[in-house]
Protein backbone atom coordinates (compact mmCIF):
# COMPACT_ATOMS: atom_id res chain seq x y z
CA UNK A 1 0.00 0.00 0.00
CA UNK A 2 1.36 3.33 -1.10
CA UNK A 3 1.23 6.47 1.06
CA UNK A 4 1.65 9.76 0.08
CA UNK A 5 2.44 12.16 3.12
CA UNK A 6 1.96 15.78 3.25
CA UNK A 7 3.22 17.78 6.30
CA UNK A 8 3.03 21.41 6.76
CA UNK A 9 2.29 22.07 9.98
CA UNK A 10 5.13 25.14 10.65
CA UNK A 11 7.58 26.02 8.46
CA UNK A 12 8.46 22.96 6.30
CA UNK A 13 6.40 22.38 2.92
CA UNK A 14 7.45 18.53 2.72
CA UNK A 15 5.59 15.51 0.51
CA UNK A 16 6.70 11.70 0.40
CA UNK A 17 5.99 8.11 -1.04
CA UNK A 18 5.92 5.38 1.45
CA UNK A 19 5.18 2.04 0.94
CA UNK A 20 3.34 -0.49 4.44
CA UNK A 21 4.89 1.57 6.55
CA UNK A 22 8.51 1.04 5.78
CA UNK A 23 9.91 1.46 2.25
CA UNK A 24 10.48 4.68 1.38
CA UNK A 25 10.00 6.07 -2.27
CA UNK A 26 10.59 9.96 -2.39
CA UNK A 27 10.82 12.59 0.44
CA UNK A 28 11.21 16.31 -0.96
CA UNK A 29 11.38 18.95 2.16
CA UNK A 30 11.23 22.82 0.86
CA UNK A 31 12.40 24.28 4.42
CA UNK A 32 11.89 28.44 5.15
CA UNK A 33 14.91 28.31 7.55
CA UNK A 34 16.44 31.16 5.15
CA UNK A 35 13.78 33.54 5.49
CA UNK A 36 12.43 33.18 9.33
CA UNK A 37 16.14 33.41 10.23
CA UNK A 38 15.94 37.05 9.35
CA UNK A 39 13.14 36.88 12.49
CA UNK A 40 15.10 34.68 14.85
CA UNK A 41 12.11 32.77 14.72
CA UNK A 42 8.90 31.98 12.46
CA UNK A 43 6.75 33.90 11.33
CA UNK A 44 3.18 32.48 11.09
CA UNK A 45 1.87 34.50 8.11
CA UNK A 46 5.25 33.67 6.18
CA UNK A 47 4.95 30.54 6.77
CA UNK A 48 1.62 30.03 5.18
CA UNK A 49 2.26 32.14 2.25
CA UNK A 50 5.10 30.19 1.47
CA UNK A 51 3.60 26.91 1.71
CA UNK A 52 1.22 28.37 -1.03
CA UNK A 53 3.66 28.52 -3.16
CA UNK A 54 5.42 25.47 -3.03
CA UNK A 55 2.47 23.07 -1.92
CA UNK A 56 1.17 21.77 -5.84
CA UNK A 57 5.92 21.42 -6.97
CA UNK A 58 6.50 19.27 -3.89
CA UNK A 59 4.13 17.17 -4.03
CA UNK A 60 4.39 16.47 -7.91
CA UNK A 61 8.48 16.49 -7.33
CA UNK A 62 7.66 13.82 -4.80
CA UNK A 63 5.66 11.40 -7.06
CA UNK A 64 8.27 12.08 -10.09
CA UNK A 65 11.05 11.61 -7.51
CA UNK A 66 9.25 8.28 -6.71
CA UNK A 67 8.46 7.26 -10.59
CA UNK A 68 5.06 6.82 -9.84
CA UNK A 69 1.82 8.00 -11.09
CA UNK A 70 -1.32 8.77 -9.51
CA UNK A 71 -2.95 5.41 -10.20
CA UNK A 72 0.09 3.87 -8.39
CA UNK A 73 -1.01 6.21 -4.86
CA UNK A 74 -3.31 3.93 -2.45
CA UNK A 75 -4.45 7.02 0.13
CA UNK A 76 -3.07 10.55 0.95
CA UNK A 77 -2.18 10.99 4.95
CA UNK A 78 -1.79 14.77 5.76
CA UNK A 79 -1.14 16.61 9.42
CA UNK A 80 -4.12 18.17 10.97
CA UNK A 81 -3.22 18.55 13.87
CA UNK A 82 -1.19 20.21 15.97
CA UNK A 83 0.77 23.45 14.76
CA UNK A 84 0.29 26.79 12.75
CA UNK A 85 -3.68 27.13 11.37
CA UNK A 86 -2.03 28.91 8.66
CA UNK A 87 0.17 26.70 7.86
CA UNK A 88 -2.02 23.47 8.61
CA UNK A 89 -4.96 25.00 6.52
CA UNK A 90 -2.88 24.99 3.41
CA UNK A 91 -1.81 21.15 3.63
CA UNK A 92 -5.23 20.08 4.70
CA UNK A 93 -7.15 21.73 2.01
CA UNK A 94 -4.15 20.65 -0.79
CA UNK A 95 -4.68 16.54 0.75
CA UNK A 96 -8.49 17.41 0.56
CA UNK A 97 -8.80 18.77 -3.03
CA UNK A 98 -6.31 15.52 -4.50
CA UNK A 99 -8.28 13.02 -2.67
CA UNK A 100 -11.49 14.37 -3.87
CA UNK A 101 -10.03 14.79 -7.55
CA UNK A 102 -7.94 11.61 -7.52
CA UNK A 103 -10.59 9.46 -5.67
CA UNK A 104 -8.17 8.63 -2.67
CA UNK A 105 -8.95 7.68 0.82
CA UNK A 106 -7.25 10.50 3.27
CA UNK A 107 -6.43 9.88 6.14
CA UNK A 108 -5.62 12.62 8.89
CA UNK A 109 -2.66 12.60 10.73
CA UNK A 110 -1.24 13.79 14.82
CA UNK A 111 2.30 15.35 13.60
CA UNK A 112 3.73 15.11 17.24
CA UNK A 113 2.73 10.81 17.13
CA UNK A 114 3.83 11.01 13.13
CA UNK A 115 7.24 11.91 14.80
CA UNK A 116 7.71 8.68 16.61
CA UNK A 117 6.97 6.79 13.00
CA UNK A 118 10.04 8.06 11.28
CA UNK A 119 11.55 5.43 13.21
CA UNK A 120 9.84 2.65 11.36
CA UNK A 121 11.19 3.22 8.12
CA UNK A 122 13.61 0.48 7.58
CA UNK A 123 14.06 0.32 3.70
CA UNK A 124 14.88 1.96 0.43
CA UNK A 125 13.00 1.80 -2.90
CA UNK A 126 16.09 0.86 -4.36
CA UNK A 127 15.03 0.47 -7.70
CA UNK A 128 14.30 4.29 -7.58
CA UNK A 129 17.26 5.48 -4.77
CA UNK A 130 19.40 6.86 -8.02
CA UNK A 131 16.76 9.06 -8.79
CA UNK A 132 15.12 9.82 -5.47
CA UNK A 133 17.06 13.20 -3.45
CA UNK A 134 15.26 14.69 -0.96
CA UNK A 135 15.68 18.45 -2.13
CA UNK A 136 15.82 21.95 -0.13
CA UNK A 137 13.38 22.92 -3.55
CA UNK A 138 15.95 25.98 -3.54
CA UNK A 139 15.85 27.52 -7.22
CA UNK A 140 19.24 27.11 -6.90
CA UNK A 141 19.84 23.41 -6.54
CA UNK A 142 17.06 22.68 -9.15
CA UNK A 143 18.22 25.09 -11.99
CA UNK A 144 18.16 22.15 -14.95
CA UNK A 145 20.96 21.36 -16.80
CA UNK A 146 21.41 22.51 -20.32
CA UNK A 147 20.32 19.53 -21.58
CA UNK A 148 17.52 19.04 -19.08
CA UNK A 149 14.04 20.38 -19.30
CA UNK A 150 13.09 22.54 -16.46
CA UNK A 151 11.97 20.41 -12.76
CA UNK A 152 8.83 20.78 -11.10
CA UNK A 153 9.98 23.00 -8.53
CA UNK A 154 12.51 25.28 -11.06
CA UNK A 155 10.48 27.88 -11.22
CA UNK A 156 9.99 29.22 -7.81
CA UNK A 157 11.13 32.88 -6.99
CA UNK A 158 13.22 32.81 -3.95
CA UNK A 159 16.20 30.52 -2.69
CA UNK A 160 15.43 28.61 -0.05
CA UNK A 161 18.13 27.12 2.52
CA UNK A 162 17.26 23.14 3.63
CA UNK A 163 19.09 19.79 4.65
CA UNK A 164 20.23 18.49 0.74
CA UNK A 165 20.68 14.68 2.11
CA UNK A 166 21.68 13.81 -1.62
CA UNK A 167 20.56 9.96 -2.64
CA UNK A 168 18.14 8.21 -1.09
CA UNK A 169 20.47 5.40 -1.06
CA UNK A 170 22.34 7.56 1.00
CA UNK A 171 20.58 7.26 3.92
CA UNK A 172 21.40 5.40 7.17
CA UNK A 173 17.84 3.56 8.30
CA UNK A 174 17.35 1.31 11.26
CA UNK A 175 17.85 -2.23 10.36
CA UNK A 176 14.07 -3.30 11.60
CA UNK A 177 11.11 -1.16 13.36
CA UNK A 178 10.48 -1.00 16.62
CA UNK A 179 8.83 -3.41 18.94
CA UNK A 180 6.06 -2.99 21.69
CA UNK A 181 5.86 -1.79 24.30
CA UNK A 182 7.79 1.43 22.78
CA UNK A 183 8.90 4.12 25.03
CA UNK A 184 9.25 7.20 22.50
CA UNK A 185 10.98 10.63 23.85
CA UNK A 186 9.40 12.92 21.49
CA UNK A 187 11.85 16.18 21.70
CA UNK A 188 11.35 19.43 19.56
CA UNK A 189 11.07 22.97 19.38
CA UNK A 190 7.36 23.05 20.24
CA UNK A 191 6.79 19.28 22.38
CA UNK A 192 8.73 17.76 25.03
CA UNK A 193 7.07 14.57 26.06
CA UNK A 194 7.33 10.63 27.06
CA UNK A 195 4.86 8.37 25.52
CA UNK A 196 4.83 4.90 26.27
CA UNK A 197 3.31 2.94 23.10
CA UNK A 198 1.81 -0.57 23.68
CA UNK A 199 1.01 -0.95 20.29
CA UNK A 200 0.33 1.11 16.98
CA UNK A 201 -2.69 4.11 18.03
CA UNK A 202 -2.74 2.41 21.98
CA UNK A 203 -0.41 4.76 24.10
CA UNK A 204 -0.26 6.58 26.90
CA UNK A 205 1.51 10.09 27.68
CA UNK A 206 3.42 9.67 30.82
CA UNK A 207 4.78 13.10 31.16
CA UNK A 208 5.14 16.30 29.43
CA UNK A 209 6.50 19.87 29.41
CA UNK A 210 5.42 22.05 31.87
CA UNK A 211 6.62 24.91 30.40
CA UNK A 212 9.04 25.99 27.11
CA UNK A 213 9.70 22.64 25.08
CA UNK A 214 13.22 21.72 25.11
CA UNK A 215 13.68 23.04 21.62
CA UNK A 216 12.56 26.16 21.96
CA UNK A 217 14.76 27.02 24.92
CA UNK A 218 17.77 26.06 22.83
CA UNK A 219 16.37 28.71 20.86
CA UNK A 220 15.97 30.96 23.44
CA UNK A 221 19.52 30.41 25.35
CA UNK A 222 21.24 30.87 21.51
CA UNK A 223 19.54 34.24 21.31
CA UNK A 224 21.10 35.30 24.84
CA UNK A 225 24.68 33.98 23.50
CA UNK A 226 23.92 35.77 20.12
CA UNK A 227 24.17 31.87 18.10
CA UNK A 228 21.95 32.13 15.22
CA UNK A 229 18.20 30.13 14.73
CA UNK A 230 17.74 27.68 14.92
CA UNK A 231 19.26 27.48 18.42
CA UNK A 232 19.88 23.47 18.27
CA UNK A 233 22.13 22.84 15.72
CA UNK A 234 24.02 26.29 16.79
CA UNK A 235 24.60 25.28 20.21
CA UNK A 236 25.42 21.98 19.35
CA UNK A 237 28.29 23.58 16.75
CA UNK A 238 29.55 25.50 19.57
CA UNK A 239 29.58 23.23 22.54
CA UNK A 240 32.25 21.30 20.28
CA UNK A 241 34.17 23.49 21.66
CA UNK A 242 33.07 24.15 25.13
CA UNK A 243 33.43 22.84 28.77
CA UNK A 244 29.92 21.39 29.59
CA UNK A 245 30.99 21.62 32.89
CA UNK A 246 32.43 24.99 33.12
CA UNK A 247 28.92 26.48 34.46
CA UNK A 248 26.47 25.05 37.12
CA UNK A 249 23.43 24.93 36.08
CA UNK A 250 20.33 24.00 38.18
CA UNK A 251 17.94 20.83 36.85
CA UNK A 252 14.11 20.88 37.62
CA UNK A 253 12.61 19.18 40.22
CA UNK A 254 8.81 18.27 39.92
CA UNK A 255 6.06 16.02 41.64
CA UNK A 256 5.87 13.68 38.27
CA UNK A 257 8.97 12.17 37.75
CA UNK A 258 8.11 11.80 34.12
CA UNK A 259 7.70 15.80 33.43
CA UNK A 260 9.94 18.27 32.32
CA UNK A 261 10.92 21.70 32.94
CA UNK A 262 13.29 23.73 30.72
CA UNK A 263 12.06 27.43 31.79
CA UNK A 264 14.14 27.49 35.17
CA UNK A 265 17.21 26.07 33.41
CA UNK A 266 16.72 29.31 30.55
CA UNK A 267 16.76 31.78 33.55
CA UNK A 268 19.55 30.18 34.91
CA UNK A 269 21.64 30.48 31.96
CA UNK A 270 20.78 34.01 31.34
CA UNK A 271 21.54 34.89 34.68
CA UNK A 272 24.34 33.33 34.65
CA UNK A 273 25.70 34.76 31.69
CA UNK A 274 24.79 38.37 32.69
CA UNK A 275 27.03 37.73 36.70
CA UNK A 276 30.13 36.75 33.68
CA UNK A 277 29.71 39.79 32.22
CA UNK A 278 29.55 41.69 35.04
CA UNK A 279 26.13 42.93 34.94
CA UNK A 280 22.96 43.02 36.84
CA UNK A 281 19.24 41.37 36.11
CA UNK A 282 18.04 44.41 34.74
CA UNK A 283 20.87 44.40 31.76
CA UNK A 284 18.67 43.63 28.56
CA UNK A 285 19.36 40.03 26.99
CA UNK A 286 19.84 40.87 23.32
CA UNK A 287 23.01 42.99 24.58
CA UNK A 288 24.62 40.18 26.37
CA UNK A 289 26.24 38.58 23.26
CA UNK A 290 28.50 41.07 22.41
CA UNK A 291 30.34 41.63 26.29
CA UNK A 292 30.66 37.34 25.53
CA UNK A 293 34.46 36.55 24.11
CA UNK A 294 33.79 33.16 21.92
CA UNK A 295 34.91 30.86 24.44
CA UNK A 296 32.94 32.00 27.10
CA UNK A 297 29.77 31.97 24.44
CA UNK A 298 31.23 27.74 24.11
CA UNK A 299 31.63 27.07 27.55
CA UNK A 300 27.96 28.21 28.05
CA UNK A 301 27.02 26.60 25.05
CA UNK A 302 28.31 23.58 26.45
CA UNK A 303 27.16 23.51 29.82
CA UNK A 304 23.43 24.21 28.90
CA UNK A 305 23.40 21.87 26.30
CA UNK A 306 24.71 19.10 28.54
CA UNK A 307 21.74 20.06 31.63
CA UNK A 308 19.36 20.28 29.01
CA UNK A 309 20.31 16.41 27.45
CA UNK A 310 20.92 14.99 31.24
CA UNK A 311 17.70 16.19 32.07
CA UNK A 312 15.60 14.14 29.05
CA UNK A 313 18.02 11.29 29.44
CA UNK A 314 16.95 10.99 33.66
CA UNK A 315 13.41 11.06 32.67
CA UNK A 316 14.15 8.54 29.85
CA UNK A 317 16.04 6.06 32.67
CA UNK A 318 13.33 6.65 34.86
CA UNK A 319 10.55 5.58 32.53
CA UNK A 320 12.80 2.88 31.17
CA UNK A 321 13.56 1.10 34.47
CA UNK A 322 9.65 1.84 35.70
CA UNK A 323 7.80 0.12 32.54
CA UNK A 324 10.78 -2.04 30.88
CA UNK A 325 10.03 -1.76 27.09
CA UNK A 326 11.32 -3.35 24.13
CA UNK A 327 12.30 -0.89 22.66
CA UNK A 328 13.18 3.16 23.04
CA UNK A 329 12.92 5.21 20.27
CA UNK A 330 13.73 9.26 20.19
CA UNK A 331 11.98 11.85 17.89
CA UNK A 332 11.41 15.42 16.93
CA UNK A 333 14.32 18.14 15.42
CA UNK A 334 16.28 17.66 19.00
CA UNK A 335 16.59 13.84 18.48
CA UNK A 336 19.43 14.97 15.93
CA UNK A 337 21.50 16.02 18.35
CA UNK A 338 24.39 13.93 19.24
CA UNK A 339 25.37 14.53 22.71
CA UNK A 340 21.23 13.34 23.59
CA UNK A 341 22.10 10.14 21.38
CA UNK A 342 25.28 9.75 23.19
CA UNK A 343 24.01 10.27 26.29
CA UNK A 344 20.96 7.65 25.99
CA UNK A 345 23.09 5.03 24.45
CA UNK A 346 25.61 5.27 27.00
CA UNK A 347 22.85 5.08 30.05
CA UNK A 348 20.38 3.17 28.72
CA UNK A 349 20.80 -0.90 28.72
CA UNK A 350 19.81 -1.77 24.88
CA UNK A 351 20.67 -1.22 21.80
CA UNK A 352 19.11 2.22 20.26
CA UNK A 353 18.90 2.73 16.56
CA UNK A 354 18.58 6.12 15.23
CA UNK A 355 16.24 7.51 12.46
CA UNK A 356 18.45 9.31 9.81
CA UNK A 357 18.65 12.92 11.55
CA UNK A 358 17.33 14.47 8.07
CA UNK A 359 13.83 12.75 9.78
CA UNK A 360 14.23 14.54 13.25
CA UNK A 361 13.18 17.22 11.54
CA UNK A 362 10.03 18.24 9.90
CA UNK A 363 9.03 15.31 7.12
CA UNK A 364 6.53 14.34 4.55
CA UNK A 365 7.97 10.33 5.11
CA UNK A 366 6.92 10.12 8.97
CA UNK A 367 3.31 11.35 7.99
CA UNK A 368 2.89 8.34 5.45
CA UNK A 369 4.77 6.04 7.19
CA UNK A 370 2.22 6.59 10.28
CA UNK A 371 -0.90 6.92 7.62
CA UNK A 372 -0.48 2.94 6.43
CA UNK A 373 -0.61 2.15 10.12
CA UNK A 374 -3.64 4.23 10.42
CA UNK A 375 -5.17 2.83 7.72
CA UNK A 376 -4.88 -0.50 9.04
CA UNK A 377 -7.30 -0.07 12.00
CA UNK A 378 -9.43 3.44 11.02
CA UNK A 379 -11.78 4.10 8.28
CA UNK A 380 -10.97 7.44 5.72
CA UNK A 381 -11.91 10.99 6.60
CA UNK A 382 -14.88 12.79 4.03
CA UNK A 383 -12.29 15.32 2.60
CA UNK A 384 -15.13 17.65 2.80
CA UNK A 385 -15.32 17.43 7.00
CA UNK A 386 -11.41 17.66 7.83
CA UNK A 387 -10.78 20.23 9.61
CA UNK A 388 -7.31 21.58 11.25
CA UNK A 389 -6.93 21.62 14.84
CA UNK A 390 -3.52 23.49 15.65
CA UNK A 391 -3.86 22.59 19.87
CA UNK A 392 -4.94 19.21 19.45
CA UNK A 393 -2.79 16.57 22.54
CA UNK A 394 -1.63 13.41 21.83
CA UNK A 395 -3.98 12.25 24.73
CA UNK A 396 -6.97 12.84 22.74
CA UNK A 397 -5.81 11.34 19.50
CA UNK A 398 -5.29 7.10 20.87
CA UNK A 399 -7.27 5.10 18.21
Amino acid sequence: MKILGIETSCDETAASVVEDGRRLFSNVVNSQIDIHALYGGVVPEIAARSHIEVINPVINQALTDANLTWDDIDAIAVTYAPGLIGSLLVGTLAARTLAVIHNKPLYPIHHVEAHVYANFITEIAHENAQMSETVDASTEHLQPKADQAPGPLSNLERSRSGADIGSLSDLVLPSHQPEFPMLALIVSGGHSQLVLFKDHGDYKLLGQTQDDAVGEAFDKVAKILGLPYPGGPSIAKAALDGDPLKYSLPKSKLDNPYNFSFSGLKTATLRAVQRETGVDFTFPSHELAERLSEQQRNDFAASFQNVAVSTLVDKAQRAYQDFSPKSVVIAGGVAANQELRRQLSERLPLDIEYAPMNFCTDNGAMIATLGYFYAQKVAPTDPYNLDVIPSLSMTKTTW
